[in-house]
Formats: structure tokens, C-alpha cells, sequence
């Protein structure tokens, strides 16, 4: 048996833009009284380390060290950031031989240490590697949880809100399956504060509600592309997604949350990691609730799934 976990122990795996944006979120989130900061560059953690505890006067008190893997073993949170950059023009799938390899080496060092946190993946391609590292971790399927599409459905809700004059947090709809290319908005289940999404859109503005949703989902679909362009990458946004669920799992919050998690029969899909709604607690998933689809939105929900199922199928996990 491993370290037994520390329920206030999150550890990060990855010092890049996503990892160090993440630990400064989780810094200031006020859940966790130790974070352990690892990267292969010892120095940039390190220095990441040092530079967030700097405002340690100004936030909660926090231990926040560059460590190694032993320091990871009883974490109760272990977010995994690590691998190469999106680049300009290369989709999330274009990523997966080079970080399925990163991965590889890094699950090897958790398996070995018998580590029993929850595994939080959050490196793109996020839903193969969610699957890639419930295959190679060793934990079961409802401790291995990737961020999937909790991100897009937080840039669907800011979209629809600022287009509709709106707070995004009354508005409800939800991004599922890859988060990526092939990722679908279920529209037939989006409501603004219980009123369905069309009636709101009608009682609001004028004009097509089929443009609209086009408009929409071209925003959402886009955005990371648009950022990269811009910025050479993403982190705030996935920063603070983390946080969020991370909050859900420390709080046991029971939240309703879009991640990635492992399919199991549900609309015909299995053998894959995608993002549906789930129960989010102090267990990791700890249910699956499958929403309302229509026809259109089961098949793409199946064609993402097929999507992500091709490219699994040509990686090595020996």
C-alpha cells in the first residue's frame, strides 16, 4: 500500500504556462494547505514555487515547494499539466504520440508508488489521455478523471451570455464529447434560468436562432485556435476550470460537471474517454448522468466518441 492520502495535498506534474497558472489558481482558491510543484526543469519549479509564495501574505497559508514523485504519493489531487504546447494550425489530436510518450513515463513513477489520490489529466489531447492513463495508472475508473469540456462549456456560457445580455452563470447549456474538433452543444437541453434557450433568445433579440447557435458554436470551437494565435497559448481559462473541479472534490460538492470520464454503455458508447455530465465529490466521479439528447445530438455524441476511438486504437500502451 502507498502513503495514505492528505486530504489538503495537491500535487502538480507540469510547469509550463498550464501548470504554473494552475498552481497560482489553487493558491488562491484556499483548498489545499500543501502543494508540490513537479517538472523535469527542477529549477523552473523551483522558481514557480518561490514566486507563488511570495503572496503567500496576501492569501492563506500555504506550503509551496518544488518536489519530486515520492512527494506526490499521498496527494489527494494529482493534476497532470506536463507535455509539449499546442502549436498554431496543430489540433489537440495532433498532440498524442508526442504526450502519450510524456505520459508513459510519468504514470510509470505514479503506479509505482502505489499512489491512491485522485488523478486529474488535463493535457491535451485531454480524453485520450484520460484514457491512456487509466489504462497505465493502475487507479480505478472513478479516481482518473480528465478536464475535459468543463473549459468549453465555461466559454459557451460567457459567449451566450455576453451575446444575449445575460449573467453566464444563469445559463445552462453544456458542451459534450471530444474537447476538441468534434465536440457538440447540446442545444435541445440549454435553458437561461429554466426558460429554454430558443424562448430566451426570442423574448431578447431578433433575428435566426439557427444563426445564433452557428455563431455560437463557431466561437466555442474556435477560441483556443484564436487564443494560440494571439498568445502562443491557453492557460488562464483551463486554470481556472481546474480549480473548479478540484473545489468539487475537496468540498465534496456533488457539482454536476462536464469532465472527461470513462464510458460505460451509456448512448452505445464504451471503451473511451469523453466528456458527459457527471457527479463530481470527494470520490472523483461518482455518477454518470446522461442527459436528454435528441437524435442529432446522439449521433454526434457517437461520432466523437468514433473519433477519439481512432486514434486510441493506434497507440502503443505496452
Amino acid at each position: 500500500m502507498g502513503k495514505p492520502v492528505d486530504g489538503r495535498k495537491v500535487a502538480i506534474i507540469g510547469c509550463g504556462f498550464v501548470g504554473s497558472a494552475t498552481a497560482f489558481t489553487l493558491m488562491q482558491s484556499g483548498l489545499f494547505s500543501e502543494m508540490a510543484l513537479v517538472d523535469v526543469d527542477r529549477e523552473r519549479a523551483e522558481g514557480e514555487a518561490l514566486d507563488i509564495s511570495h503572496g503567500m501574505p496576501f492569501a492563506s497559508p500555504m506550503s509551496i515547494y518544488a518536489g519530486d514523485y515520492d512527494d506526490v504519493a499521498d496527494a489527494a489531487i494529482i493534476v497532470i499539466t506536463a507535455g509539449a504546447n499546442q502549436q498554431p494550425g496543430e489540433t489537440r489530436i495532433d498532440l498524442v504520440n508526442r504526450n502519450v510518450a510524456i505520459f508513459k513515463s510519468i504514470l510509470a513513477e505514479i503506479r509505482a508508488r502505489e499512489c491512491s489520490g485522485i488523478l486529474l489529466v488535463v493535457s491535451n489531447p485531454v480524453d485520450v489521455l484520460t484514457y491512456v492513463s487509466l489504462r497505465l495508472s493502475g487507479l480505478p475508473e472513478h479516481r482518473v478523471i480528465g478536464s475535459g469540456t468543463v473549459l468549453d462549456t465555461g466559454r459557451l456560457k460567457h459567449a451566450i451570455g455576453e451575446r444575449l445580455g445575460v449573467d453566464s452563470r444563469n445559463v445552462h447549456a453544456r458542451i459534450l464529447g471530444e474537447h476538441g474538433d468534434s465536440e457538440l452543444i447540446a442545444w435541445s437541453s440549454a435553458h437561461v434560468a429554466g426558460i429554454p434557450l430558443e424562448d430566451y433568445f426570442n423574448m431578447r433579440t431578433e433575428g435566426s436562432y439557427e444563426e445564433f447557435r452557428t455563431e455560437m458554436s463557431d466561437l466555442v470551437r474556435n477560441s483556443a485556435y484564436e487564443i494560440i494565435k494571439r498568445k502562443r497559448a491557453t492557460y488562464y481559462g483551463i486554470a481556472m476550470a481546474v480549480s473548479r473541479i478540484c473545489r468539487a472534490i475537496v468540498r465534496d460538492e456533488k457539482s454536476v460537471l462536464s469532465v472527461s470520464n470513462f464510458m460505460q454503455g451509456e448512448y452505445g458508447i464504451g471503451d473511451v474517454a469523453l466528456s458527459t455530465p457527471c457527479i463530481v465529490g470527494k470520490d472523483g466521479v461518482e455518477a454518470r448522468m446522461p442527459p436528454s439528447l435528441n437524435y442529432r445530438e446522439q449521433a454526434k455524441l457517437k461520432a466523437s466518441a468514433d473519433t477519439l476511438k481512432q486514434v486510441i486504437a493506434g497507440l502503443d500502451l505496452k
